[in-house]
């Protein structure tokens, strides 16, 4: 349990608390290692873990949620890894509708991979809870802002973790199987390192579908993602 003298409920407050953790001589290195301009703290992701740990279990749903859109339209690159991991929760009750809305409201804005990936560990949650939800990401797939059309595949990562789909979470897992090989002639590094993540994941519990696609499709990927997405192939 990280020691605050109370749980912030305004986004000033949770500067505060922000700031007292900052390593100022880090935040350089963090600008130089992400490559965006924005503002940085210093401040470890461990303990934006704790944080973000205490403040969810502490705090209401609506004040998480107006808390967390706080933290992200402030465009410092703690507060948006806190403003996400602020909605990293597997169930949300009585209603996880404004959490998805709101993880979908930042899509548009990503610029770089690690706040991205953060956002998306949240909206894997959500898209696990209800598969309808890639009807919505469906139309991310064709977006022509990298991160957006990236973002349809981490997002859905979940269903590379399954041992026993039922045939919901299976037609499910097909479907963004069709996504990642209509990907493949995107050349970018980002999308095709994207489709190799999901097939790498999706080998170690059902290896054989991995390399089912590996084979119909595996030409067309670059040669680091073909690597990548066999790491775990015997």
């Amino acid at each position: 349990m990280t020691e605050t003298a109370e749980v912030p409920k305004t986004l000033d407050a949770a500067l505060e608390v922000l700031n007292a953790h900052a390593e100022p001589e880090k935040a350089d290195g963090m600008a130089a290692y992400h490559k965006v301009e924005r503002p940085y703290l210093g401040v470890a992701n461990p303990v934006l873990n704790d944080l973000a740990q205490d403040w969810r279990r502490a705090l209401t749903l609506d004040e998480r949620l107006q808390l967390a859109s706080a933290l992200w339209q402030s465009n410092i690159h703690e507060a948006r890894v806190v403003a996400a991991k602020l909605l990293t929760q597997a169930r949300i009750k009585p209603s996880d509708a404004e959490a998805w809305w709101l993880i979908c409201s930042w899509v548009p804005e990503f610029d770089a991979w690690a706040i991205a990936d953060h956002v998306c560990m949240a909206g894997q949650r959500r898209v696990m809870a209800d598969l309808s939800r890639l009807d919505e990401i469906a139309a991310w797939t064709t977006h022509e802002h990298l991160w957006t059309k990236r973002a349809a595949l981490v997002i859905t990562l979940g269903l590379t973790r399954l041992n026993h789909p039922d045939a919901a979470q299976q037609a499910a897992r097909e479907r963004v199987l069709g996504w990642a090989a209509d990907y493949l002639s995107d050349e970018r590094w980002f999308i095709q390192k994207a489709v190799a993540w999901w097939l790498r994941d999706l080998s170690k519990h059902d290896p054989e579908r991995a390399r089912a696609f590996l084979a119909e499709h595996g030409e067309k990927m670059r040669n680091f993602a073909r690597k990548e997405a066999g790491k775990y192939l015997k």
